[in-house]
């Protein structure tokens, strides 16, 4: 029957690229299918009925097979492609204005001095970073259908695709304004022979963020 199953779903992944990510879904899929497949057959069902079930509950896997060929660089079509292309453009235009917040986050220091500088410096790398973190958070996701398994890995990579867009906006804006304080630092205080220290408490924290993430995992 593992055989039958491998052949069904080779016909199914006809059109999917040939690479690692492809082999490792249809091994996810093929390894369900046939303890779906034994857990229908220990409950009476005939060999004949629990094949048929079991398929069944593969659903449609084309949104699954266009974001693989998406991953590939092969241009899918429809509407979850025209989704991802101006997604693509807003995330560009987004994080141009974050890096240029960012950039200009130490000018309100340099001419406004005291703790009105340091505030307004504070409220502009909050916005950049919390623009960063919302676009991370809006990338479209895949339509719902009924709940399938072709559904659940759709859910399992969305929710792992944006862990890693959150993680990748978070260690971008530590670095940022571990630069922006650097300088700060630097210019106020005069003291360049010792302020490098400060990249090596950002190194420091960026370990420890990535420690909470895995953690969570």
């Amino acid at each position: 029957m593992n055989g039958k199953f491998r052949d069904h779903l080779d016909a199914l992944f006809s059109e999917a690229p040939d690479n690692r990510k492809t082999v490792e879904i249809k091994e996810e899929i093929l390894q369900n299918l046939c303890a779906k497949y034994n857990d229908l057959i220990s409950q009476g069902k005939s060999g004949e009925a629990a094949y048929n079930i079991a398929i069944a509950g593969i659903g449609d896997i084309s949104d699954l097979i266009g974001e693989l060929k998406e991953k590939a660089g092969v241009p899918p079509g429809g509407e979850h492609a025209r989704s991802m292309e101006n997604y693509r453009r807003r995330i560009a235009f987004v994080s141009a204005i974050a890096v240029m917040m960012y950039i200009l986050s130490v000018v309100p220091i340099i001419f406004l001095g005291g703790s009105a500088g340091v505030t307004v410096f504070f409220i502009i790398i909050a916005g950049a970073t919390g623009l960063l973190v919302y676009e991370s958070q809006s990338k479209p996701g895949w339509r719902k259908d009924d709940e399938t398994m072709a559904e659940e890995f759709r859910k399992w990579r969305e929710s792992s695709s944006k862990k890693k867009a959150v993680m990748e906006s978070i260690f971008s804006a530590i670095w940022w304004i571990t630069l922006a304080l650097y300088f700060v630092v630097s210019f106020v205080t005069g003291a360049w022979y010792i302020t490098w220290v400060i990249f090596l408490i950002a190194g420091a924290v960026s370990n420890i963020v990535k420690a909470i993430f895995d953690l969570r995992k």
